[in-house]
């Protein structure tokens, strides 16, 4: 914008840039200037994201005012974009060099994990201890000595990280929705496993399918699922489990591992929820993850002053007790359940896959 100055001094006057927003969302940007006389003021107009997620930024207001006060001029430019605001992943690497901590030392190069795997990896000699099912009783009446097999870990397995957008994920927990936990700790077991050799999509879901990623390998295709973590928004819908995992478990044409992020209350959505899972698990191993809600222990932990008091931890009591109970019965389908604390997420989430790998449960 071009600015004039009347006769006499020359004084600096200023131009005030901001930005409106269609839709709230935690972002800001508002930038002020001084315009030197009789030309051009380029100005940088920060934005500072609160959140992540997709940002949609309507108009640009454009307001300078004279060098004395007296003249004002405004101007209203249509911007009409759309900005993803990326997950915060800084200490994505850092948390997977700790679990592939002979990566970070010797360099990148494969490594042979033995295991319980069903891809044959050598013979070794028996010793008092080993499982007598994994003798290989031809090569040792030929070597005329107990021989084993090792197995290694197998590869190219498919992993979906299935993300409940509904109005129960945008509840809170630590200063960040539980949406948010779960995308940092599916981002962090992302970078792993495609480390790994293996191949892994992400499914999005609430009263509709809002998202699908199929599998793919590569570490190349963590920027991928990253952009795909920037696309979920906040719902404020209820999460009809019904059509997405149905759809999922459509869309899968081989065994796969879903780790599912989701959280329920009341016991009909419960109902729904285990009867969905339970058919997906009949052709997959589901990790089954919630994040648990420190207030609601600490209300039924908490000594009674008062009569409400009471009524509250009651109340407390019977939510944790209904919750378990559906632990309960998803652990008889073959699900794994997880019900931590959101700072114990990550940790715990790798922990369960390395072990999924290790004994072959795929």
């Amino acid at each position: 914008m071009n600015s004039t100055s009347a006769r006499g001094p020359r004084q600096r006057s200023q131009i005030c840039a901001t930005l409106t927003r269609p839709r709230r969302r935690g972002i800001t940007g508002k930038a002020t200037r001084p315009s030197p006389p009789g030309g051009e003021a380029p100005a940088l107009l920060r934005l500072l994201p609160r959140r992540r997620g997709r940002v949609h930024l309507d108009r640009l207001w454009l307001r300078w005012r004279g060098p004395l006060g007296l003249v004002e001029l405004m101007r209203v430019v249509a911007v009409d974009r759309a900005i993803d605001v990326l997950p915060n992943v800084r200490g994505v690497e850092g948390a997977a060099l700790r679990f592939l901590s002979q990566e970070a030392v010797f360099g990148v190069k494969p490594q042979l994990q033995r295991g319980e795997g069903a891809e044959f990896e050598a013979l070794r000699d028996y010793a008092p201890g080993f499982d007598t099912r994994f003798i290989d009783w031809k090569h040792s009446a030929r070597h005329r000595r107990l021989l084993c097999k090792e197995f290694r870990i197998e590869r190219n397995h498919q992993l979906v990280l299935a993300f409940d957008t509904g109005y129960l994920m945008r509840e809170p927990i630590a200063g960040m929705p539980r949406l948010d936990h779960a995308i940092n700790a599916g981002l962090l077991l992302a970078w792993i496993s495609l480390k790994g050799g293996d191949l892994v999509g992400a499914f999005g879901f609430d009263a509709a399918v809002r998202q699908y990623l199929a599998p793919q390998r590569g570490t190349a295709g963590f920027a991928r699922l990253r952009q795909a973590a920037a696309e979920l928004d906040y719902r404020s819908e209820e999460t009809n489990f019904t059509l997405g995992l149905a759809e999922l478990d459509a869309r899968l044409k081989r065994r796969a591992l879903v780790v599912l992020f989701t959280e329920f209350v009341d016991t009909v959505t419960a109902e729904l929820l285990i009867e969905s899972i339970g058919r997906v698990a009949r052709r997959h191993l589901v990790l089954f993850i919630t994040l648990r809600d420190p207030l609601l222990q600490r209300t039924a932990d908490r000594a009674p002053e008062r009569f409400a008091d009471v009524a509250e931890a009651v109340i407390a009591h019977d939510l944790l007790r209904e919750r378990s109970i559906v632990f309960e019965r998803l652990e008889r389908l073959g699900v794994h359940c997880f019900d931590v604390p959101s700072r114990g997420l990550s940790v715990a989430l790798v922990n369960r896959y390395l072990m999924v790998k290790e004994r072959g449960l795929l």
